[in-house]
């Protein structure tokens, strides 16, 4: 029997059970699509957050309180403290840098007109829109001069015009807003810049000078961040290095003593959110591909049933001279092809449900053209690993027992 022929047969006998064949795909589909949806997420999750955090600025340093030591002992829960004090010092002695922005933050409830949404606000420096990489869609940033004079102004995100009920950033600007109780005028608003994690959103916030911070809203001079802006990705090392030194000796921390402050940098940020978003990858792709298994085991069990149905079938063909390797061959092709066909429709329907989540419910998804080969690929081992067995079954049925099967 050619090898042509054996095709011929296996594909007629999947023909004649059209509905089965299409049920004992339905396991691969699944499994496929699933590989390449959860995959085509994962990428899309990563490649999100790492576009939002190089949207920050590939130079940006920020410096956060860190754990207080005590001989060599973290204390429990207490954390060191950073003053305006420390970015001014910063400002002063460092060599490597072109900004720092300190800041302070507090949630306030925030008032325009009936409406009111309680939000972040947060005490920060003239220059912030520098160091941070933000832009305006109205108004215009308050100044240095106006930070000194205790001006009570805001600059609010996006979002927060959209918790007021406002449909137009123009609208707010030149307004009042009341925050604890007092009144700031709106002299910007900021361009949406995305939320790159879920617990904190950058468009919605309220800026406003961090003097006026200090003495009207917070009552302290304690920052809960400093942002430092290195002069270029080669100077980071040296940055760091040199603000590291400058807070130490602010803190009069003995030499041998450990930092009561962390300093990190973009690129630390980024590969741990990298890290988390491969991981989060691999862990849906592997519950996906458990459908791919058990849409195998479908496959193998119909084969096998096939295999009983057709006992007769098989012994008129060898005793009309089908050898071993001819009914192997059938058996194997019939479930290769179930697999391909499934894999087939699966790589169809994964990627279409990919651009339909991105599209319908603006998630960030990336087809991968490696995991679709390899979705792909593995439906096609899928189908030989499960068809080995039933057709090696079919193969070695003797053809007078098999003629005399009922």
């Amino acid at each position: 029997m050619l090898l042509g022929e054996v095709i011929l047969v296996a594909l007629g006998a999947l023909r004649a059970n059209k509905l089965r064949s299409l049920l004992t795909m339905l396991g691969i589909v699944i499994g496929v699509a699933a590989v390449i949806a959860m995959v085509a997420l994962g990428s899309g999750a990563q490649k999100s957050i790492q576009e939002r955090i190089s949207a920050l600025g590939t130079t940006l340093l920020t410096v956060s309180p860190g754990q207080i030591f005590g001989r060599g002992v973290a204390s429990g829960n207490d954390r060191a403290r950073l003053y305006i004090k420390d970015g001014d010092a910063i400002t002063r002695n460092a060599t490597y840098i072109v900004g720092v922005q300190p800041e302070m933050a507090g949630q306030y409830q925030v008032q325009f007109g009936r409406a009111n949404t309680n939000t972040q606000v947060v005490g920060t420096t003239a220059n912030y829109m520098t160091v941070r990489k933000y832009e305006l869609a109205a108004g215009r940033m308050f100044t240095e001069g106006e930070d000194r004079s205790r001006q009570r102004l805001a600059v609010l995100g996006p979002q927060v015009v959209v918790n007021l009920g406002l449909e137009s950033t123009d609208a707010i600007v030149g307004e009042f807003v009341r925050i604890k109780g007092l009144q700031f005028q709106v002299i910007g608003v900021f361009k949406s810049k995305g939320q790159s994690n879920p617990f904190q959103n950058p468009d919605e916030q309220v800026l406003v000078p961090i003097t006026t911070a200090r003495y009207r809203l917070v009552g302290n001079d304690r920052v809960r961040s400093i942002s430092v802006l290195a002069r270029s990705e080669a100077e980071i090392p040296e940055a760091m290095a040199d603000v590291q030194k400058i807070l130490r000796r602010e803190h009069r921390l003995r030499p041998g003593k450990e930092n009561d402050f962390t300093i990190r940098n973009q690129a630390d940020f980024l590969s741990t959110a990298a890290e988390t978003a491969q991981v989060f990858g691999f862990l849906l792709a592997g519950i996906a591909a458990v459908s791919l298994l058990v849409g195998g085991i479908g496959i193998m069990n119909i084969m096998l049933v096939s295999v009983t149905e057709r006992t007769r079938e098989i012994g008129v063909r060898k005793a009309l001279g089908a050898t071993r390797v001819n009914i192997l061959l059938q058996f194997l092709i019939e479930a290769v092809v179930l697999c391909l066909m499934g894999g087939l429709i699966g790589v169809v329907l994964g990627s279409g449900g990919a651009i339909a989540l991105s599209r319908l419910a603006n998630w960030s998804t990336e087809i991968s053209p490696g995991s679709i080969a390899l979705a792909f690929g593995f439906s096609a081992m899928v189908g030989v690993l499960f068809g080995v067995w039933p057709a090696r079954r079919a193969a070695s049925l003797d053809p007078i027992v098999a003629l005399r099967y009922e």
